[in-house]
């Protein structure tokens, strides 16, 4: 079963084209990291393949499904859960009442919500913070609610647009032993990072788009035959940009 499925998915801005001639291939089950430099068009990929944007041209499958009706694309959302780029999170809320709506979004029975709730909180230590609205967290404490939500619904696929950054280090062990559960169950996750050392500890499977463009998409087990992630990674899209810089005023 393919969790996600492109073909020739593109999405211009203008003239800018963010995401060019996509072809992607996801199995279930799969921990995906999907890479590239600033501006390479991850994140609006992510934004087409969760609804939050149509594409320009091209065909995407999530979890077999096809995404161009809208029925469709609504029965497909409750089966995901998404920590997007910019969180989304409600200001004025409390964590409990910020997973409680989202909880009620996915029409989940209330006892559910309430005892997933409590337990998401514990997990991401926000439940001693119950006062606080989350416009007084921290970027990390953001974070870890926003993973917390998208957890709640128990999805089938999990979409994480660079989870890590702003987390401490405690915090990030606990999110990766969390998403590691998630796929050992038969979840996908479909993460995004610049942070290559995480991804190549924790990912099957990696994709690298360079100027909206995949360049590379392969195991992790066949990346590493030449090299590390990293290697491999400036070799596909540093272009020779990868090279001793200097500054005028430090040259000896």
């Amino acid at each position: 079963m393919l969790a996600v499925e492109t073909s020739g998915l593109t999405r211009c801005f203008g003239p800018v084209r963010a995401v060019d001639g996509l072809n992607l291939r996801v199995e279930a089950g799969q921990f995906f990291g999907f890479l590239g430099p600033n501006g390479a068009g991850k994140s609006t990929t992510i934004k087409m393949l969760t609804g939050l944007l149509a594409p320009t041209s091209g065909s995407m499958r999530v979890l077999e499904t096809d995404l161009s009706t809208t029925a469709a694309a609504r029965s497909v959302k409750r089966r995901i859960g998404v920590v997007p780029e910019d969180l989304a999170l409600f200001d004025n809320l409390t964590a409990r009442e910020y997973l409680t709506f989202i909880g009620r979004m996915y029409l989940l029975p209330s006892e559910t919500v309430r005892q997933r709730c409590q337990e998401l909180l514990a997990m991401m230590d926000l439940d001693r913070e119950e006062k606080k609205t989350t416009l007084e967290y921290s970027h990390g404490m953001k974070k870890k609610l926003a993973l917390a939500a998208a957890l709640l619904p128990n999805p089938d696929l999990l979409f994480l647009d660079e989870p890590f950054e702003g987390v401490d280090a405690v915090a990030s062990r606990m999110l990766r032993d969390v998403l590691l559960g998630f796929v050992k169950r038969g979840t996908t996750v479909f993460l995004t990072s610049h942070v290559l050392e995480i991804v190549e500890k924790l990912c099957t499977h990696v994709g690298i788009v360079a100027q909206g463009k995949l360049v590379l998409q392969a195991s992790m087990d066949d990346v590493r035959q030449n090299g590390s992630l990293e290697e491999r990674f400036l070799e596909v899209v540093g272009n020779g940009q990868v090279e001793k810089q200097k500054l005028s005023w430090l040259e000896e």
